[in-house]
C-alpha cells in the first residue's frame, strides 16, 4: 500500500521520525511544522493522510483538523492525531472536531502503521467513488446530493458483548433514536447479524461463548454487511488483539471502561462516514445507469470514458503513480454476426464484457468504446503489470468458446493493445492513440494477441 502522508507537528526531532517510519514503509511523506503550514501543504498537493500533533503554537490540532474537515478539498482526508494527552475529554474534543483517530506519545511503530493503514483502506473506498462523482460532474449530471455533512447520525446498532458493565454503558451512550441490540452468545450473534439490518456492530474481543475477533471477520464474509463498520471492545492490556482486530479490517476500537461521550462520538464518525458512502453509491449508481452505460452490455458507455479518464489522469498526476489503457478488439467480429446472426453478435459481447468484469480489480474501470472494442482504465498500474493481466483476459476469452441464446458454441479470441501514461505532459487523447496504434499492431502482426506501445 502507498500514500502519500501529511505528518504536523512543531518539534523537529518528532517530525523526522515519523517521517523515517513511514518512509521505511515506502510511503510518500510530506511534512509540516505548524498547523497553518499544514493547512498550505494539504490545499496545494493531494494528501491521503494527516498525522496531527495537538499542542501547537499557531494553531492546536484541534483547530487545524476543523478547518481540514471544513474544506470540500481536504474533508475526507482521514486525520490521525498524536498527542502526550491521553484522557477521554481530549479524545472526544479530537473526535468531535473530526479525527478519524488517536495515537498517544510515545508511538509504538506497529500500533502507528496499523491505524495509518486501516484508514488508507477505508480512503480508497471514499477516493474511487468520489472519482466516479467527478466523472458525473464533468459530463452535466450534478452529483450534489452526494456530497454536504447533513445526516442524521442515527441507526441500528448490534452489540455483542456478556460484560453488564460495557452493555450498560453502551446503552448510555447511544439512546433513542438509536436502536441497540445486545446479544452474548457467539452463534446468536451470527443470526442476528445476517439476518438483521444493522449500521453499526460493536464486538468484544473476548466472549465466554468463542472468539470475538473470529466474527469480525465473519461479518466481512455476510454480503449484505460488507460495508458495515465493525468496533471492535478491548481490555486497556489488550493492545495487541486490537491491533490484531485493526489489521483484520476493523473500523475503530474502544477501550474499557468505555467512556459514553467517546463512544458515541467514535459511533457518530463511524455512521457519518457510512452514511456519506452510502450516498455516494446509490447518487453514482442511479445516475451512471441512466447516462452513462451502455444498455446492451451494462458497461460504462464512451461518454463516461472520456471524463472518466481525464479525471483518472488528473489523479495520477496528483499522486505521481502510474496508469495504463487498455484497448480490446473481438477479432473477426463481423464473421461472427454474418455466419451466426446478430442476436448470436449480441450474446458474444454481454459474455465477453462479464469475462472483462471478473477479471479486473475494483479500482479499474471497463468500458465499452464502440462496437466491438472495449477499453480498461487502471489507476496505479504500471506497463508490466497491465501486460500480465492483459495476457490473462485474452487467455480467459480464448480458452472457452461463447455459448449463444440458441445454443451456438462459438470460438472467439481478442487483440489488445497497451500504453502506459509517460507523465503530467500526457493526454487522455495522446494515450488513446498509443493504445490503439498497440492494438493496431496487434491485429496486423495475427490477431489474438498482446502488444504493448513502445516507451
Amino acid at each position: 500500500m502507498t500514500a502519500r502522508v501529511l505528518v504536523v507537528d512543531d518539534v523537529a526531532a518528532n517530525v523526522r521520525l515519523l517521517e523515517s517510519r513511514l518512509q521505511a514503509e515506502y510511503f510518500d511523506v510530506r511534512t509540516a511544522l505548524s498547523g497553518r503550514q499544514a493547512l498550505d501543504v494539504a490545499e496545494q498537493e493531494r494528501v491521503d493522510l494527516v498525522l496531527l500533533d495537538v499542542m501547537m503554537p499557531d494553531m492546536t490540532g484541534f483547530e487545524v483538523c476543523a478547518a481540514l474537515k471544513s474544506n470540500p478539498r481536504t474533508a475526507n482526508v482521514p486525520v490521525i492525531m498524536v498527542t502526550s494527552l491521553d484522557n477521554p475529554e481530549d479524545r472526544v474534543k479530537g473526535l468531535e472536531s473530526g479525527a478519524d483517530d488517536f495515537v498517544t506519545k510515545p508511538i509504538g511503530h506497529v500500533a502507528l502503521l496499523t491505524r495509518v493503514k486501516n484508514l488508507l483502506r477505508l480512503k480508497m473506498v471514499t477516493d474511487e467513488l468520489e472519482l466516479r462523482a467527478e466523472a458525473l460532474e464533468s459530463v452535466g449530471l450534478s452529483s450534489a446530493l452526494m456530497v454536504g455533512n447533513h445526516f442524521e447520525i442515527v441507526g441500528r446498532v448490534l452489540v455483542v458483548d456478556d460484560r453488564e458493565n460495557s452493555t450498560r454503558a453502551i446503552r448510555k451512550a447511544l439512546p433513542p433514536p438509536f436502536e441497540v441490540e445486545i446479544v452474548t452468545d457467539l452463534a446468536e450473534a451470527v443470526a442476528r447479524a445476517a439476518s438483521g439490518t444493522f449500521d453499526l456492530i460493536m464486538i468484544s474481543g473476548l466472549l465466554k461463548s468463542g472468539d470475538g475477533l473470529r466474527l469480525c471477520t465473519q461479518i466481512r464474509t455476510i454480503d449484505g454487511l460488507r460495508q458495515t463498520p465493525v468496533v471492535l471492545i478491548a481490555d486497556a492490556e489488550q493492545t495487541e488483539l486490537v491491533m490484531r482486530a485493526l489489521d483484520l479490517g476493523v473500523n475503530d476500537y474502544v477501550i474499557r471502561p468505555i467512556d459514553p461521550n467517546e463512544l458515541r462520538a467514535r459511533v457518530r464518525t463511524q455512521l457519518r462516514r457510512k452514511l456519506y458512502q452510502e450516498r455516494l453509491r446509490n447518487t453514482v449508481s442511479s445516475a451512471v445507469e441512466l447516462a452513462v452505460t451502455d444498455p446492451l452490455t451494462g458497461l460504462y458507455n464512451r461518454r463516461y470514458l472520456d471524463a472518466h479518464l481525464v479525471s483518472a489522469l488528473a489523479r495520477a498526476s496528483a499522486s505521481g503513480k502510474p496508469l495504463c489503457l487498455l484497448i480490446f478488439d473481438i477479432d473477426h467480429f463481423k464473421e461472427i454476426n454474418d455466419t451466426y446472426g446478430h442476436e448470436a453478435g449480441d450474446d458474444v459481447l454481454k459474455d465477453f464484457s462479464e469475462r472483462l468484469r471478473r477479471g479486473v480489480r475494483g479500482i479499474d474501470l471497463v468500458s465499452r468504446y464502440g462496437g466491438e472494442e472495449f477499453m480498461l482504465v487502471m489507476p496505479e498500474t504500471d506497463a508490466d503489470f497491465a501486460g500480465t493481466v492483459a495476457e490473462r483476459l485474452r487467455c480467459d476469452v480464448e480458452k472457452e468458446p461463447f455459448l449463444t441464446r440458441s445454443g451456438a458454441q462459438i470460438p472467439v479470441t481478442v487483440s489488445i493493445g497497451i500504453a502506459e501514461w509517460r507523465g503530467s505532459s500526457d493526454t487522455a487523447e495522446a494515450l488513446v492513440r498509443r493504445a490503439d496504434e498497440a492494438l493496431y499492431s496487434a491485429k496486423k502482426t495475427g490477431r489474438n494477441r498482446v502488444v504493448a506501445s513502445a516507451a
